[in-house]
């Protein structure tokens, strides 16, 4: 993958298109949006293949490339992770936003053009610089956060098995939630520590989010009746 830094001069004419409707099933997420994914999907931590270290993000599928939430689910609002908005862009050194030109946002021709015919950011552009500053503060957040967890013995794993109208189960492995059992076992100092930090609010999210399985299970029963 070959980067360029954007600029108006190289990529006046640069249109990105909207993110297609199907996509990843689990997507990489930052504190911050823990309230708006738990009230659409539930949250894990899980850990990378490379690092071995705990990251926390949104399930929409049980299997790759299936988005349950994608299209007119009655009564649900529609929640799009900062990592998913900023598909085909990235940070580079000093601040400035890099493109990949190959990705395929940027290979339609059509959507929202990144500059004015003044060579400004456009709206899009600037929801762009938005949602990437928002990520390079919210990594680092989200790491300390999970950090906190592990600290005070709070992640435990957790197996979810599922069977479908169709005949079908689905085993999902490797992902991990807050054990509320151990965290009503901590110190009350421990308890006032992480409130005092924001994190036992994003604890409880996480926590909460899980009713939102069997909700994602009942919506894939229904396009299969569908």
């Amino acid at each position: 993958m070959d980067l360029e830094l954007l600029n108006a001069r190289d990529h006046t004419g640069l249109r990105q298109a909207d993110l297609p409707a199907e996509g990843p099933h689990f997507v990489q997420i930052v504190a911050a949006e823990f309230a708006a994914a738990a009230a659409t999907c539930p949250i894990f931590l899980t850990k990378n293949p490379d690092t071995g270290q705990f990251y926390a993000g949104a399930l929409f599928g049980f299997e790759p490339g299936e988005n349950l939430l994608a299209g007119d689910a009655p009564g649900r609002r529609a929640f799009v992770p900062l990592d998913l908005e900023r598909q085909g862009f990235f940070l580079a050194p000093g601040g400035a936003i890099a493109i990949d030109p190959g990705h395929p946002r940027f290979g339609a021709g059509r959507g929202a053009a990144l500059f004015e015919a003044d060579g400004q950011p456009s709206q899009a552009l600037r929801r762009i610089q938005h949602v990437i500053a928002q990520l390079n503060a919210g990594v680092p957040e989200t790491d300390a956060f999970i950090q906190a967890l592990v600290a005070q013995r709070l992640v435990e794993a957790i197996d979810i098995d599922l069977s479908f109208d169709d005949g079908r189960s689905v085993s999902l492995g490797g992902l991990y939630t807050v054990s509320l059992d151990a965290l009503a076992e901590l110190e009350d100092a421990a308890v006032l520590a992480l409130f005092r930090r924001g994190y036992l609010q994003l604890a409880y999210a996480m926590a909460g989010s899980l009713k939102q399985v069997s909700i994602l299970a009942h919506l894939r029963n229904d396009r299969l009746a569908a």
